[in-house]
């Protein structure tokens, strides 16, 4: 598995970028760009193309990003609250120290994409599609995934804590070594995973509710 970049300097093309002046645009493209602590009220970049881009310690409040594309991108420590992220493009990202707050990303694509340490909070990923995704050492809180496809993702040291999977297809994703599987919805969603013997004994009562098996003592 390769290793996620920790500093700015260990991304290839550090030395290639060119800091971003002035404010996102609607299709707008952005190729070797650096956006160093800024804050974005209210952005209007739908559409916008960003590649071999990083972003450090920057903040997004609110405003439309839909059906933007992010290829071969860095973020650390960045901030998107109630941001709408639908339909966008994620591949070859990576984001470390993070935070998701209210964020719409529903009808997104991933692609090799890694967040780690990050904390993601009533983020709508319904009907997205996510593949080779790692979620390493995160809270997940409130997050729907709900009609999404999910094939090759993990979530080593992450918390999920109501989470909704109804109606979601998963294929290939590992769930040993989450630090706790809480499930709000669509726990029969789970075929598909992997998990181990101490987290089928936590979501027992759960498959039974699905299943219609009344546990009762004798």
């Amino acid at each position: 598995m390769t290793a996620v970049p920790r500093e700015l300097a260990d991304l290839p093309y550090a030395r290639h970028l060119e800091p971003l002046r002035g404010e996102l645009e609607t299709e707008g493209v952005y190729d070797t760009v650096h956006a160093d602590e800024r804050e974005f009220q209210e952005p209007r970049a739908g559409g916008a193309r960003f590649v071999e881009c990083a972003f450090t310690s920057v903040a997004f409040e609110g405003g439309r990003m839909r059906r933007a594309r992010f290829t071969d991108v860095w973020c650390h420590t960045v901030r998107w609250v109630g941001t709408d992220l639908a339909e966008s493009g994620w591949m070859d990202a990576t984001v470390v120290s993070g935070m998701l707050a209210g964020v719409q990303a529903f009808g997104a694509t991933l692609r090799r994409v890694t967040f780690s340490h990050c904390k993601l909070d009533s983020v709508n990923w319904r009907s997205a599609a996510l593949r080779e995704v790692r979620f390493v050492d995160c809270l997940l809180r409130d997050v729907d995934f709900g009609e999404a496809t999910l094939t090759d993702v993990s979530f080593p040291g992450s918390a999920l804590d109501g989470v909704h999977l109804r109606g979601a297809r998963l294929g290939k994703v590992d769930l040993r070594g989450a630090a706790s599987l809480g499930i709000a919805d669509g726990v029969e969603a789970l075929r598909g995973a992997t998990i181990d013997h101490g987290q089928l004994l936590d979501l027992a009562p759960d498959f039974a509710r699905a299943l219609g098996v009344t546990v009762a003592p004798r």
